[in-house]
C-alpha cells in the first residue's frame, strides 16, 4: 500500500493550520502540539487525504473478505466525526461476524474501542449499534459443552466490545434485553445467576435505568455472592456518576433517538409504559440518597462494610460470598472482570453526596464518631435527664428531625463507617484488610476532588442544589484525617502508596487541616532520626503534601515551611524518598535568596522562620462567607504580606542549604561501592539511589538563581578538578552551541582518550563521552525545563518576587518562549553539523581504517589484537550511536520494489503492502545530494561493510580470544541496524515518562492546567512519536542483508553468551525490518537437519522459540489453532451496507482501477486460503508420518498427537488416515497419547454432528445445532405452567404411545422468575426410525471407519484393558465416557454387541479399576443412546437393569465415588424421564434405606448416589422434594453421624430448591414492573425462609424435651439433643455459605436461644465449636433489613434472661457486627449498661469492650459509695463501682490514637481517684494505664 508522500508537505507555522481546518477544541489541541515543536508539521488536509487512503484500503480488504485490517496512526491529528463514526461501526460489525478468527476480533475490538473511547467525540446521537450480534456470539461461546474442550478468548472479546458499545445501544431495546435475559435467571445454580447478571449489567443502556434498577436491587438483596457483588457495585458506580446530571435519564430522549439498528429476529416488546410527566423539566433519578432509596442505601452500606475484608472472630472475612462463589464454573472467569470493588464503593459514595438533609454543626473531632455531633464535643452534655433520654440524645430520633454531617446523608454514612473501622488503620492492627481500607479512602478523596472540580466548570450539568459544598469538603477531610495519619506509618508499601495519594488529594482540598498535623509529626522525626521507618514515613508524607508547601495557589502560608524542611532533610539525602521529595519540590520553585535587594519594610521581625510548634503559627481558615459562618474552630491566620515576609526571611538560608546539599551529594558518590563489570556502582538499590539523586540535582540546578548556580558550578569544578569522575563530563553537556567554543579542545581531548584508554572501563567511558557530544550536537531536544516561561524567568523583578509564582500551573496555550512563541528547542545549526562531520573525519575515519587493517588475514590475533579491535570498534560504535537523527534514510524505488518481493507478508498484492513515507521530525540532513549527506552515508556504508567482513573473519577464526571481539561486534551491528530515529528518544519510554510526570503533577482528575515541565515532556513525547513514525519502515539494502545473515549465524554459534546476545538482536531486528523472518528461517531449518552440530542445533531451536520467528514459522497453521474459514462463508449484509455507506460518505475508490483491485484482492485471498489449505494437508501428512513411525520417540509422538488433534476441523471432514491414527492410539501404551487421541475422536464425532445439523455457515460458526427432534413451543406463562412442568418430571414416559408430542426438557427448566414466550422441547424418538439416520454425507468414509473399528470386539477389549488398568483415579473419567458416547451417538446400537462381552466381564468384577471402566462404558452408552429409537433403548435397558442391583451390592468404599460420579454424569442436563430405570432404582433404594443399620456404609452409599441424583437434576428434582423430606425428617436423630450429615445436605438443598420469586405472573414485564411498585417489605424475590418453617418450629418445641433427656458426661454426644443439634449446625452452616444464605435467618431466629445454649456445652466440644462458629459466620451474611431488629431482639433476650453467664458472654460480641438501625441503638446501650452491672467479671469486661459512654459512668463512679467489707451491700457496691470504671476505661480505649478534649480531665480527675480502690476496680484502672 503506497501511502502518499509526506515529504512534500509542511506547515510554515500555526497560521497554516488555522487556514486548513475548522476552529474547534481538537484543532486547538493540534495547534498546541504543532507550536511546541521546532519544525513545521504537515497540514491537516494532507493528513486527511492519507486517512482516506487508509480507509479505502480497509474497505477494499473487507469487500474482498480479507479480514486483516489496520488503524489510523497516532500523530494527534483529529479524525473527522463522519469518518470516526463510519470506521467505528465498520470495526464493530467486522468483530461480530460469526466465525471470525480471534486475532482479527481482538484487533477490531481494540480499534473500535479506541475510536469510541471519547464520549465527547462520538455519542449515541451520532451512531447506534445492535446489541444482539454480540450477545448471540457470547451466549453460544460462554459455557462449553461437555465434549468441547478447546476454547479461545472470544467470550472475553465479546464482553470487552459490549462494555464499550453499550452506550450506543438504543434505550428502546431495553425491554427486548430484559425479555431475553430475565428468563435465564435460576437461583438454584450460581452459573444461572452470574451469567444473566453479566448480560443485564453489560448490555442494558445506562442512560435510562429507572425501569430496571429496582429489579436489580431486589435480585442483589437475595443473592450471596462476592462475584455478584463486584459486578453490581461496578455497575452502580457507573450509574451514580452518570446520573448526577438529571437530563441523562430524561424519558423524552428515548423518543427523540432513531431506533434504526435492529438485526433479524430482534423485536420491540409492546410493554405497557408508565405515564411520563409532560413537564419539560425532568427532575432526574434522585431519591433519598443520590439515586438510591433509603432502603437501598442501607443495604449498600452493609455491602461496603463487608467488602473491607475485616476479619471475624474465626479469622474469616465479614462475608461468606467467596465460599458461595466456589460453585461457579471456570467459564464465568472467561468474562471481563469488573473494576475493583473498592473503587466502585468510593465512587458510589462520592457521587451520592448532596445537601440532602439537615446539617449539624461541624465537628472539630479528628474523626467524627456519631452524628449529629456538636462542635467541640464527642459526647453531648445533657443535664437532669433520664437514662433513656440521655442515651438517645446523640441519635436525634427521626421524629425530632434527623440531622447529618454537613447536611449530606452519604457523607454521614461514610463518617460512621470510618469511625467504626478506625482501629484497623493502625499499623499494629494491620493485615490484608488495611490495603482495602486505605485504598478506599484514597479513592474517596480522589473522586471527591474530581467531582468538586467538575462542578466548578461552567458547563457542569449537575443542578446547583445537588452540588458538593465547602462544608462537605471540609468535614470529609476531618473524617479521614485521623485514619490517614495512623496508616501513614505502615510498613506495607501498598498501604503507604495509598496514603500518599490520599494525603495529596486532601492537601489540595483542605491544606490547613492536613499540612500542620504532618509537620507536627515530621519535625520531631527528622530532628531525632531515631526510627528509620518513621523517618521514611514522614518524608513520604511530606512529598505527598508538597503542593500545600510549594504552591501558593493551593496554600499560601505553606511556603514558609519549605526551607526549614529542606534543612532537616540534608542528613537523609541517601534515601530514595528524600530525592523524590526534592524533585517534587524543585520543579515548582526557584532557589534564590529573596532577602537580597529586598526593599520592603521588615514585618514580624520577632517571628522565627521555623516550623510551627505549640501554636507558634496559627492555623489558617477560609473566610466566614466561604464557609457559611459554620466554622468556629479555626483561628485567624496571618495576612499574605506577613506570610511573604516570613518566607523571604527563610530563603536567606538557601545558599547554605544548597552548599550543604552539594557537599552531601559528593560525599554520597564518594562512598558508593566500586563499579562492577557493567559499570554500575553497587546493586539495584545503589543504582536507583544514584539515579534519583542525580535527577534531584538536575531539577535543582535548573531552578537555581545565578549566584547559587555559580556557587554550585564552582563546587563541582573544584571537586572534578581534583578527582577522577568518568561520567562527569558527559553529564555536563547540555547545549550543542556551547560546545562550539571548545571545538578544538574537545577534538583534542577525544583523540587523547581514544589513544590512551586501553582498559574496558576506560574506552567504554571514552566512547560514551563521544556519543554524548554527538547527540548534543545533532539531536533535537528541549533547551530548558524551568517552572515558568523564559520571559517571566528573565523578567526584571522576578528574582525578587519569584515566590509569588511558586507552584504555577499553565494552560497549554500559555507555555511559550520569549522570542519565538514556542518552547525553546535545540535544533542543530550548520556549525554544529559541520563540527559533527569534523569529528568523523578527524577521529572516526582513521579509526575505521585501523580496524580494517586489523582484520587482514596476515594480522596476528592475540590478546593485544583483541584489545585493539574492541577499543577501536567501541569508539566507532559509540560515534554512530550518537547520530540517530543525523541522516534521514531515503528508500529508492528499486529498494522498495525489492522489499516487496522479499517481504515477510506472503502471497499479498503489492498495493496492499504499506510503504510509509517519512514526515518532518527534525533530522539534520535530508537531501541525499548534499555532499555532507553523501560523506556520512558513505562512511556509514563503509562501517557496515567492515562489520560484515569482520563477522566473516571472526567466524572462520574460531578461537577463544575472539569471544570479547565477537561480543563487541554484535553490539556494533546492533548500533548499525537499530540506532535510527527514536532509538535514543524512544517513543515508548517517552510515553511512560510523560504519563508518570502527569501522575506526579496531578492534583485532581481531569486536570486541565499543568506545570510547565509536563508540557515540555509532552512536546518531547510528540517529537518522539514523529521520529517513531519514521522508524517504522527501515531501508534494507545489500549491507543490511549481509549483516542480518551474519546475526543469524552468530545465533547458532558454539558460545552460549554470543548466541543469547545475537538471538536478542535478531528479535529486535524482526520488529523493525521487514523480510527478516523469511530470510532467516531457511538457515534455521537447515540447522535442524540430522548430523548438525549439537550447539548449532540448540541455537536454532532457541532462535525459533522466539516470539517473532516462532509464530511466523507456523503462521500457515494459524498458530496451530483449528484451521477453518467459516467467516468467509458467513453472509454479512450489515457489513456490506456499512462499507457502501462509507464509500458514499467519503466518495472514495469509485474508479475502475480500485474496483479491479478489489477483484484481484478477492482472488488472491482465495488463492492464499487454498495455499494455506494445502499447507495444512501437507503438515497433517508429515505429522502422521512422524507419529506412525515406530522409530519416533514417545515425547515426539505426544506432540504429534496433540498437533493432529488441533488440526481436526469443524468446517471440513477428517481424512480416514487422520482418524485411523487416533483410533489406533486409543489403546496406546502411553496414557498421554491415549488422552489426546480420545479427545481427538470426540472432537471429530462432535464436528460431524455440527456439520449435519448446522444448516447455515452462521449456525456452524456459532455451533448452533438444529436438532430435528427439537421443537419450539409457544406458551402462556403462568405459575400453574411452572408447577406442571416441574411435576411432569416425575411422570414416567410411555414409549408405546402412538402420538409423539414434544416432551423432554433436558436443560434446567425456565420459569424460575419468568418465562420467555416460547420453550424448546424435544420429541421422543420414534420406536423404530433413527432420528439421525443421515449424517454429514461428506463424512461417509469417516463414519465407516468408525463402524469398522467399533464393531470389532478386539477394539473394545484393547480399550478396556487401558480403562481398567491400575491408576490413581477414584472417579469416573469424563473423557472416557464422552469417547464412548461419541461412538454410540454416531452408530447407535451397532457396536453394542461387540462391546457387550467385555462390558459384562467388567461389571461382574468387583475390582475398583474394573468397576471404574465399566462405569465409563455404561455412562457413555446411556448418554449416546439419548436419541436412539425407543425400541433400541428398551433393549439396552432390558439388558442393563439386572446389573443395577448387582452393581449396588458390589459398591465398596473404594468404588463409591466411581458410581456416584457415574450418576452425576448421567443426570447432568438430562430429563430424568429419559433414564427412568435409573430414577426408579435410586428412588426405591432411598425409600428403603435403614438409617439405624449396623453398618453406616449401607446408608451412606445410597445417600451418596441419591445426592448425585438430586444435585444434578436441580429444579427438576422438585417433584420428589416433599417425599424426600418426609422420609429424612423422621430420621434426624439417627445414631450415625454420616447419615445425619446427608440429611443436613438434603435440608439445605431443598431450602434452596424451593426459593422461588413471587411475581403475580411469571413474565419479565410483570416481574420488572412489580419490582418498581410493590412495597419494600413485600418479598417479591421469595428470599425469606418459609419452606422449612414448620420443621423449625417443631425443632424449637422438641429441643426443650430433648434437652431434659440429655445424657450426662461422656455419653452426652449420644443424646438426641446433641445429634440433632449437630445436624442443625451443619445445615445452617452450609446454607450460610450458599447463594441463598439470606433465607437462613428466618430459621436461625427461632433457634437462636438454643444455638447459644449449644455454645456453653462443655461435654460436647464439637457441638459447642460448631455453634460458636455458626453464630460468628452468621454475621458474615447481610440479613434482610426487616430482620435486623428481630435478630437483635433475640440476642438481647438471651443476654437478659439467660441464667448462664457464658451465654451472655458469647452473645455480647454479636451486637457489634450487624449494621444496626438507629431505632435499636438505645436498646443496645441499655442492654450493655445492664451487663456492666453483671455479677460475673468476664461479662462486665466484655460489655465494656462494646460500650462507649461518658457522663453516665462519671456520675455512676461519683455516686457509688463502697461500704465496709462486712456490709451486706458490699458486693453490689463493688459491682457498681467496677461497672463505672469499666465504662470510663472503654471510653478511653475507644479513642486509642487521639486525645479528646474531655480525656485529660477524665484521666486525672476521675480514674486517678480510684487507683487504690478494691481489687477489681483498681485492677481495671491499672490495666487502662498500661494500655496508655
Amino acid at each position: 500500500m503506497d501511502i502518499p508522500d509526506m515529504s512534500t508537505l509542511n506547515i510554515k507555522g500555526v497560521l497554516s493550520i488555522q487556514a486548513t481546518m475548522p476552529d474547534d477544541s481538537y484543532m486547538q489541541k493540534l495547534k498546541n502540539y504543532a507550536s511546541s515543536l521546532p519544525y513545521a508539521i504537515e497540514p491537516y488536509h494532507k493528513m486527511l487525504e492519507l486517512l482516506d487512503f487508509i480507509i479505502l484500503r480497509i474497505v477494499q480488504c473487507i469487500e474482498a473478505k480479507d479480514y486483516d485490517v489496520g488503524l489510523w496512526c497516532m500523530l494527534k491529528y483529529p479524525i473527522p466525526k463522519d469518518r470516526r463514526v463510519q470506521l467505528a461501526k465498520l470495526y464493530f460489525l467486522v468483530s461480530t461476524i460469526p466465525g471470525m478468527p480471534i486475532n482479527v476480533v481482538a484487533t477490531c475490538a481494540d480499534a473500535f474501542c479506541n475510536l469510541t473511547k471519547s464520549e465527547k467525540k462520538i455519542t449515541i446521537e451520532d451512531m447506534r449499534l445492535p446489541w444482539k450480534p454480540i450477545y448471540e456470539i457470547l451466549h453460544s461461546d460462554l459455557f462449553l459443552k461437555r465434549r468441547q474442550f478447546e476454547y479461545t478468548q472470544l467470550s472475553w472479546c465479546m464482553g470487552y466490545i459490549a462494555s464499550h458499545a453499550r452506550r450506543f445501544f438504543s434505550p428502546s431495546a431495553t425491554e427486548e434485553m430484559l425479555q431475553t435475559f430475565v428468563p435465564q435467571l435460576d437461583g438454584t445454580q450460581l452459573n444461572s445467576i452470574l451469567a444473566p447478571q453479566y448480560y443485564l449489567l453489560t448490555f442494558l443502556p445506562l442512560t435510562h435505568p429507572q425501569s430496571y434498577l429496582p429489579m436489580l436491587f431486589r435480585m442483589w438483596e437475595s443473592v450471596n455472592s462476592y462475584m455478584y457483588d463486584d459486578r453490581m457495585l461496578h455497575f452502580l458506580s457507573k450509574l451514580a456518576e452518570m446520573h448526577v446530571d438529571p437530563s441523562i435519564s430524561d424519558p423524552h430522549k428515548i423518543a427523540e433517538l432513531p431506533d434504526d439498528e435492529r438485526v433479524e429476529g430482534e423485536g420491540r416488546p409492546n410493554w405497557s409504559q408508565a405515564e411520563t410527566k409532560n413537564s419539560t423539566n425532568w427532575p432526574g433519578l434522585y431519591k433519598d440518597v443520590g439515586i438510591f432509596s433509603e432502603h437501598e442505601w442501607q443495604f449498600f452500606m452493609c455491602k461496603c462494610l463487608a467488602s473491607m475484608e475485616i476479619p471475624l472472630a474465626d479469622a474469616g472475612s465479614l462475608t461468606t460470598g467467596p465460599n458461595a462463589d466456589n460453585q461457579a464454573s471456570f467459564e464465568i472467569g472467561r468474562l471481563p472482570k469488573p473494576n475493583w470493588r473498592i473503587t466502585s464503593l468510593a465512587r458510589i459514595i462520592v457521587y451520592s453526596m448532596a445537601p440532602d438533609g439537615q446539617a449539624i454543626p461541624p465537628s472539630s473531632a479528628p474523626t467524627p464518631l456519631f452524628s449529629p455531633l456538636p462542635s467541640g464535643m464527642n459526647t453531648p452534655q445533657i443535664q437532669n435527664s433520664s437514662l433513656k433520654e440521655f442515651l438517645a440524645a446523640p441519635l436525634r430520633k427521626k421524629d425530632q428531625g434527623r440531622a447529618y454531617l454537613a447536611g449530606s446523608k452519604a457523607l454521614d454514612s461514610l463518617a460512621r463507617l470510618i469511625a467504626s473501622t478506625e482501629s484497623f488503620f493502625h499499623p499494629s492492627n494491620s493485615g490484608t484488610w488495611t490495603n482495602d481500607l486505605t485504598a478506599f479512602i484514597k479513592y474517596i478523596v480522589y473522586d471527591f476532588n474530581k467531582r468538586w472540580h467538575e462542578e466548578q466548570q461552567p458547563d457542569c450539568k449537575t443542578p446547583m442544589h445537588r452540588r458538593l459544598t465547602k462544608t462537605m469538603k471540609r468535614e470529609l477531610v476531618k473524617s479521614l484525617r485521623t485514619v490517614t495519619l495512623l496508616a501513614m506509618f505502615s510498613q506495607d508499601s501498598t498501604t503507604v502508596g495509598n496514603i500518599q495519594s490520599c494525603l495529596k488529594s486532601m492537601s489540595v482540598m483542605e491544606p490547613d487541616l492536613v499540612l500542620h498535623p504532618i509537620l507536627e509529626r515530621a519535625v520531631p522525626s527528622l530532628e531525632a532520626l531515631v526510627e528509620t521507618q518513621r523517618t521514611i514515613a514522614v518524608i513520604k508524607a511530606l512529598g505527598a503534601v508538597a503542593p500545600a508547601i510549594v504552591s501558593r495557589n493551593v496554600y499560601y502560608p505553606g511556603a514558609k515551611h519549605l526551607v526549614p524542611i529542606l534543612q532537616l532533610l540534608i542528613p537523609g539525602i541517601d534515601l530514595l524518598c528524600t530525592a523524590a521529595f526534592l524533585v517534587e519540590v524543585a520543579q515548582f520553585i526557584k532557589f534564590g535568596d529573596l532577602t537580597i535587594n529586598d526593599e520592603s519594610p521588615p514585618a514580624l521581625l520577632d517571628a522565627e522562620p521555623t516550623l510551627p510548634v505549640e501554636n507558634s503559627v496559627p492555623l489558617p481558615s477560609f473566610s466566614l462567607d466561604d464557609l457559611d459562618g459554620q466554622y468556629t474552630d479555626i483561628e485567624q491566620r496571618l495576612t499574605n504580606e506577613e506570610e511573604d515576609a516570613l518566607l523571604k526571611d527563610s530563603t536567606g538560608n538557601l545558599s547554605d542549604w544548597v552548599a550543604s546539599f552539594i557537599r552531601r551529594v559528593i560525599q554520597l558518590f564518594e562512598n558508593l561501592p566500586d563499579e562492577g563489570p557493567d559499570g554500575s556502582a553497587g546493586g539495584t538499590t545503589e543504582v536507583q539511589l544514584v539515579d534519583a539523586v542525580t535527577g534531584a540535582c538536575s531539577q535543582i540546578c535548573v531552578h537555581l538563581s545565578e549566584p547559587l548556580f555559580d556557587l554550585v558550578l564552582n563546587m563541582i569544578f573544584d571537586y572534578a578538578s581534583s578527582n577522577t569522575i568518568y561520567d562527569s563530563l558527559a553529564n555536563l553537556l547540555s547545549d550543542g552551541r556551547s560546545l562550539l567554543r571548545y571545538k578544538d579542545e574537545l577534538i583534542s581531548l577525544l583523540k587523547l582518550l581514544h589513544n590512551k584508554t586501553y582498559s574496558k572501563r576506560g574506552y567504554s567511558w571514552s566512547g560514551k563521552l563521544l556519543s554524548s557530544v554527538l547527540l548534543t550536537l545533532t539531536h533535537t531536544y528541549p533547551m530548558e525545563n524551568k517552572f515558568v516561561n523564559p520571559d517571566e524567568w528573565n523578567g526584571t523583578d522576578f528574582h525578587t518576587k519569584h515566590h509569588h509564582q511558586w507552584g504555577k500551573l499553565y494552560a497549554p496555550e500559555n507555555v511559550k518562549n520569549l522570542t519565538k512563541g514556542q518552547l525553546s528547542w535545540h535544533s542543530p545549526n550548520e556549525e554544529e553539523i559541520q563540527f559533527a562531520i569534523d569529528i568523523f573525519k578527524v577521529l572516526i575515519e582513521p579509526a575505521l581504517a585501523i580496524l580494517e587493517r586489523l582484520i587482514d588475514d596476515d594480522t596476528p590475533r592475540d590478546e593485544i589484537w583483541r584489545n585493539e579491535f574492541c577499543r577501536h570498534l567501541s569508539f566507532i560504535r559509540n560515534a554512530f550511536s550518537g547520530i540517530p537523527t543525523f541522516l534521514q534514510q531515503k528508500i529508492t524505488p528499486e529498494e522498495a520494489a525489492s522489499a516487496i518481493v522479499t517481504t515477510d507478508i506472503l502471497n499479498e498484492l503489492p498495493e496492499m503492502i504499506a510503504s510509509i513515507s517519512p514526515i518532518a521530525s527534525g533530522f539534520c540532513l535530508t537531501d541525499p545530494e548534499d555532499p555532507r549527506y553523501r560523506y556520512v552515508s558513505s562512511l556509514r556504508n563503509r562501517f557496515g561493510m567492515f562489520l560484515h567482513r569482520a563477522s566473516v573473519s571472526l567466524q572462520q577464526q574460531g578461537e577463544e580470544n575472539t569471544v570479547d571481539a565477537v561480543d563487541m561486534l554484535i553490539r556494533a551491528v546492533r548500533t548499525y541496524l537499530l540506532e535510527y530515529g527514536d532509538s535514543r528518544d524512544n517513543y515508548n519510554v517517552n510515553d511512560e515518562q510523560y504519563r508518570n510526570e502527569k501522575n506526579v503533577a496531578r492534583n485532581f482528575a481531569n486536570q486541565k492546567v499543568w506545570p510547565r515541565a509536563v508540557y515540555i515532556r509532552r512536546a518531547r513525547y510528540y517529537h518522539s512519536a514523529r521520529l517513531h513514525w519514521n522508524s517504522i519502515e527501515r531501508r534494507r539494502g545489500a549491507i543490511e542483508d549481509a549483516l542480518i545473515d551474519d546475526v543469524v549465524e552468530w545465533s547458532l554459534w558454539h558460545y552460549a553468551v554470543i548466541r543469547r546476545s545475537s538471538q536478542s538482536l535478531l528479535e529486535s531486528i524482526c520488529e523493525v525490518y521487514d523480510g527478516i523472518r523469511r530470510r532467516a528461517l531457511p538457515v534455521l531449518f537447515k540447522a535442524l537437519e540430522p548430523g548438525t552440530d549439537d550447539d548449532r542445533m540448540k541455537g536454532a531451536l532457541w532462535t525459533l522459540n522466539s516470539p517473532s520467528l516462532g509464530k511466523y514459522a507456523i503462521s500457515g497453521l494459524s498458530s496451530f489453532l483449528e484451521p477453518n474459514y467459516l467467516a468467509h462463508n458467513v453472509p454479512t449484509p450489515r457489513v456490506d451496507k456499512a462499507v457502501a455507506q462509507l464509500r458514499a460518505t467519503l466518495s472514495i475508490g469509485n474508479n475502475p482501477e480500485e474496483r479491479d483491485l478489489v477483484v484481484r484482492l478477492r482472488t488472491r485471498r482465495v488463492e492464499r486460503s487454498q495455499l494455506l489449505e494445502n499447507a495444512a494437508q501437507i503438515n497433517i501428512s508429515s505429522i502422521l508420518d512422524v507419529g506412525e513411525s515406530e522409530w519416533t520417540h514417545w515425547r515426539y509422538r505426544i506432540v504429534a498427537t496433540r498437533a493432529l488433534r488441533t488440526l481436526v476441523r469443524r468446517d471440513a471432514p477428517t481424512s480416514t488416515r487422520h482418524l485411523q491414527y487416533f483410533l489406533d492410539r486409543v489403546y496406546d501404551d502411553h496414557p498421554t497419547i491415549r488422552y489426546y487421541a480420545q479427545r481427538a475422536i470426540t472432537k471429530i464425532a462432535r464436528n460431524i454432528k455440527l456439520r449435519t445439523f448446522c444448516t447455515t455457515p452462521t449456525d456452524l460458526a456459532l455451533m448452533r445445532v438444529r436438532n430435528p427432534l427439537k421443537m419450539k413451543m409457544v406458551i402462556e406463562p403462568s405459575h400453574k405452567l411452572t408447577a406442571k412442568v416441574l411435576a411432569d418430571y416425575r411422570t414416567p414416559f410411555d414409549s408405546k404411545q402412538d402420538i409423539r408430542k414434544p416432551l423432554f426438557l433436558d436443560r434446567d427448566p425456565p420459569g424460575w422468575v419468568a418465562w420467555d414466550d416460547s420453550v424448546a422441547l424435544y420429541l421422543p424418538p420414534s420406536p423404530t426410525k433413527s432420528a439421525f439416520s443421515i449424517w454429514d454425507p461428506a463424512s461417509k468414509d469417516t463414519i465407516e471407519m468408525f463402524r469398522d473399528s467399533a464393531t470389532d470386539p478386539e477394539f473394545w477389549e484393547d480399550v478396556s484393558e487401558h480403562y481398567a488398568e491400575e491408576n490413581h483415579e477414584t472417579t469416573l473419567t469424563q473423557d472416557n465416557a464422552s469417547f464412548v458416547k461419541s461412538i454410540f451417538q454416531l452408530l447407535e446400537d451397532e457396536p453394542f454387541e461387540a462391546l457387550r462381552p467385555t462390558l459384562e466381564k467388567l461389571l461382574q468384577n468387583k475390582d475398583q479399576n474394573k468397576q471404574r471402566a465399566a462405569a465409563e462404558f455404561v455412562a457413555g452408552v446411556i448418554s449416546g443412546s439419548k436419541h436412539w429409537p425407543s425400541t433400541k433403548q428398551e433393549k439396552f435397558w432390558t439388558w442393563f437393569k439386572p446389573f443395577l442391583k448387582q452393581i449396588f451390592l458390589n459398591i465398596k468404599s473404594d468404588t463409591l465415588m466411581i458410581w456416584t460420579t457415574f450418576f452425576e454424569y448421567i443426570f447432568y442436563r438430562t430429563d430424568p424421564r429419559r433414564v427412568q430405570p435409573l430414577v426408579e432404582f435410586i428412588v426405591t433404594e432411598f425409600e428403603n434405606i435403614d438409617y439405624d443399620a449396623e453398618m453406616t456404609f449401607d446408608g451412606v452409599k445410597v445417600l451418596s448416589l441419591f445426592r448425585a441424583f438430586y444435585e444434578e437434576l436441580g429444579r427438576k428434582f422438585d417433584a420428589w422434594a416433599e417425599d424426600t423430606l418426609a422420609r429424612t425428617w423422621a430420621e434426624i436423630s439417627s445414631e450415625h453421624d454420616d447419615l445425619r450429615a446427608y440429611i443436613g445436605e438434603i435440608l439445605a438443598f431443598t431450602q434452596k430448591l424451593r426459593w422461588t420469586p413471587k411475581p403475580s405472573l411469571p413474565t419479565p414485564e410483570v416481574f420488572v414492573k412489580e419490582c418498581q411498585v410493590v412495597p419494600q417489605d413485600f418479598d417479591i424475590m421469595g428470599m425469606r425462609g418459609v419452606f422449612h418453617k414448620e420443621r423449625v418450629d417443631e425443632l424449637v418445641s422438641r429441643f426443650g424435651v430433648w434437652r431434659n433427656e440429655r445424657l450426662p458426661g461422656v455419653r452426652a454426644y449420644q443424646s438426641t439433643y446433641d445429634r440433632v443439634g449437630l445436624l442443625v449446625c451443619k445445615w445452617f452452616y452450609r446454607t450460610l455459605h450458599d447463594v441463598h444464605a439470606i433465607s437462613t435467618f428466618d430459621y436461625i431466629l427461632p433457634l437462636l436461644p438454643e444455638l447459644l445454649r449449644f455454645t456453653e456445652l462443655h461435654d460436647n466440644t464439637e457441638l459447642s465449636n460448631r455453634a460458636s462458629t455458626l453464630l460468628v459466620r452468621m454475621c458474615g451474611v447481610t440479613p434482610p433489613l426487616a430482620l435486623v431488629g428481630r435478630i437483635l431482639d433475640g440476642i438481647f433476650e438471651a443476654i437478659r434472661t439467660s441464667p448462664s453467664w457464658r451465654i451472655r458472654l458469647k452473645a455480647l460480641p454479636l451486637v457489634q457486627v450487624p449494621l444496626i438501625p438507629e431505632i435499636k441503638i438505645v436498646e443496645i446501650l441499655e442492654v450493655l449498661c445492664s451487663c456492666l452491672d453483671d455479677e460475673v467479671v468476664e461479662v462486665r469486661e466484655m460489655a465494656a469492650t462494646v460500650l462507649t459512654l461518658k457522663d453516665r459512668f462519671v456520675r455512676l463512679a461519683k455516686n457509688s459509695h463502697i461500704p465496709s467489707r462486712h456490709d451486706p451491700g458490699y458486693n453490689k457496691a463493688i459491682r457498681q463501682r467496677h461497672a463505672a470504671i469499666l465504662g470510663i476505661c472503654a471510653l478511653v480505649d475507644s479513642f486509642p490514637y487521639t486525645v479528646e478534649k474531655w480525656m485529660p480531665s477524665l484521666l486525672t480527675n476521675v480514674l486517678a481517684e480510684h487507683t487504690y480502690d478494691p481489687v477489681r476496680p483498681s485492677h481495671s484502672v491499672f490495666s487502662s494505664r498500661r494500655g496508655e
